[in-house]
């Protein structure tokens, strides 16, 4: 596994912690540019009323000011979770270079699409921390029930 990627990911966990500090599902997502941080997020679906306003939405959206396009083809992106299906379609659309994502999700993961369709020219990695990003969704839907 990937130093950098784990270095990323411990920073994408961190927003999904806030995410859980707030009562939303737990996600995190973090967007890097030349090895730098250049979008953080997490989910806000509950705050912002708002379907649309996952993780990856929220950060995509900081990346493209912050790097003057809506093509982020030279970044990384790092989620908690597996993307839906609808970020992984703004994760095409936005072109990234590398998808890194620790939790895969059986119910709701794009790679439940055919994933070699939609993300066919990404490099996509699962499983980077995923035991501590499962163990915040898993604390997150304990509280729920």
């Amino acid at each position: 596994m990937d130093e950098i990627d784990q270095k990323w990911m411990k920073t994408a966990i961190q927003q999904a912690k806030m995410a859980l500090e707030l009562d939303e599902v737990p996600i995190g997502c973090v967007i890097t540019y030349n090895n730098q941080i250049i979008a953080r997020s997490h989910n806000q679906v509950e705050r912002l009323n708002d379907p649309t306003a996952h993780a990856e939405m929220i950060a995509i959206t900081s990346a493209t000011e912050a790097v003057g396009s809506k093509y982020l083809n030279k970044c990384n992106i790092y989620i908690t979770m597996e993307p839906c299906f609808m970020c992984a379609g703004a994760i095409h659309w936005s072109r990234f270079r590398k998808v890194v994502f620790a939790a895969a999700d059986p119910k709701k993961g794009f790679t439940k699409y055919k994933p070699s369709v939609l993300l066919d020219k990404v490099e996509i990695i699962g499983g980077v921390l995923e035991e501590e990003a499962r163990l915040l969704i898993n604390r997150f839907f304990l509280r729920k029930r």
